[in-house]
C-alpha cells in the first residue's frame, strides 16, 4: 500500500484513520467498500466517488471548478448543485451507481 507496517497497526487499532488517498487501495484489499454511506442521497454518491478514488472534497472541488466548502454542502444534502456543476457531476455520479 506504501505505507508503514506501524501506520497499518494504527489503522487496526483506531489509533488514526487512514488519508483518503489510501482508500482505494484498502477497499482493493478487502474487496468490498467498508464505509457506512448512505448512496441514496446525492451527497453520499459524491462521497462514494471520493472514497473509491481516493480524492479529498479540495482536489474534487478543483476538478470541478467550486470552493471546497461547496463539496462538504453537497455531501451533508445541505446544497444542490446548480445545472452546469450537476453536468459535471454527472460522469461522477454513473460511476457509483
Amino acid at each position: 500500500m506504501g505505507v508503514t507496517e506501524d501506520s497499518i497497526t494504527n489503522w487496526e487499532l483506531n489509533r488514526h484513520e487512514p488519508q483518503i488517498e489510501y482508500y482505494p487501495k484498502i477497499i482493493e484489499f478487502l474487496g468490498y467498500f467498508p464505509f457506512d454511506i448512505d448512496t441514496s442521497t446525492l451527497g453520499g454518491k459524491i462521497k462514494r466517488y471520493r472514497y473509491l478514488k481516493g480524492v479529498t472534497q479540495e482536489e474534487l472541488a478543483r476538478e470541478l471548478g467550486v470552493n471546497e466548502s461547496t463539496i462538504f454542502h453537497y455531501e451533508k444534502n445541505d446544497t444542490k448543485p446548480f445545472r452546469k456543476t450537476m453536468a459535471k457531476l454527472a460522469p461522477i455520479l454513473a460511476m457509483v451507481e
